[in-house]
């Protein structure tokens, strides 16, 4: 198996497939592939496993693509962002975001992960659901953005704004901490409460989070305070395409329409 990562703001990954090779993804990845390759979708392990992904923010389906002879297959994430490949030794895992997961080969489990804390999963920004990838094998996960990766030693701290959080090996401890500060509350725009990172471990950091660039979108919509001068003629055209857009994007983010 050989493959190679494409593009800069809007990456693919190519995949070439040795006869009886398979590769797996969630629905709607796949962006094109060769007439050697068999597609199989399916619930990946019964009604019971696709309803546990739907909960962590994945498709209910999942498609197997495997090689008839020399294969060819390429997939794509929905949003602008990187993609990470990641050889995961046996039982290896990492702590994803719910969107994350992109594809890997068939040996990769995908399953839950649950936030220990109760305040973690209120305010952490990804629920108390979250994806749990274990080797051995090849797995890419897909962040929105920029990537950013840190060490963390044992007992090293970072705060972080909660959507900037990618993914995490498991040794790191994830938790939240309310933001210092009455002004910095009220006027700092980060929120009440900041995440809180803990080595040891590595950490994948995205720099941007889809939810903030649906806000950004979000600004230039009828009725948000957007340009209503001069502009506002030549502006319907450009509301109707930004409706659009953020319709495509908060329907592939909350899954109501592919996911």
């Amino acid at each position: 198996m050989r493959y190679q990562i494409s593009g800069t703001v809007m990456q693919t990954v190519a995949i070439d497939l040795a006869p009886g090779e398979t590769v797996y993804s969630q629905t709607n990845c796949m962006a094109w592939m060769n007439d050697a390759v068999r597609m199989d979708t399916h619930t990946g392990g019964g009604f019971l496993a696709g309803l546990r992904r739907s909960f962590g923010g994945g498709s209910f389906f999942v498609t197997d693509f495997t090689a008839q002879g020399a294969g060819h297959v390429a997939f794509a994430p929905r949003f602008p962002g990187t993609i990470i490949p990641v050889q995961l030794q046996a039982s290896q895992s990492l702590i994803c975001r719910k969107e994350t997961f992109l594809v890997a080969e068939k040996a990769i489990s995908l399953e839950l992960a649950w936030q220990k804390s109760i305040g973690a999963g209120f305010f952490g920004g990804s629920g108390f659901v979250l994806q749990k990838v274990t080797g051995p094998g090849m797995v890419w996960l897909d962040l929105s953005g920029e990537l950013v990766e840190r060490d963390l030693a044992p007992g090293e701290r970072l705060l972080v704004h909660a959507g900037h959080v990618g993914v995490i090996e498991p040794s790191v401890g994830f938790d939240i901490q309310r933001v210092a500060g009455f002004k910095n509350i009220l006027f700092g725009g980060e929120g009440l409460f900041l995440a809180t990172l803990t080595g040891p471990g590595h950490i994948w950091l995205q720099s941007m989070p889809i939810l903030n660039l649906a806000e950004e979108i979000g600004r230039y919509l009828p009725g948000s305070g957007g340009d209503t001068g001069a502009n506002s003629s030549s502006g319907t055209m450009a509301t109707g395409a930004a409706l659009g857009a953020v319709g495509t994007l908060l329907g592939g983010f909350l899954g109501s329409s592919n996911d």
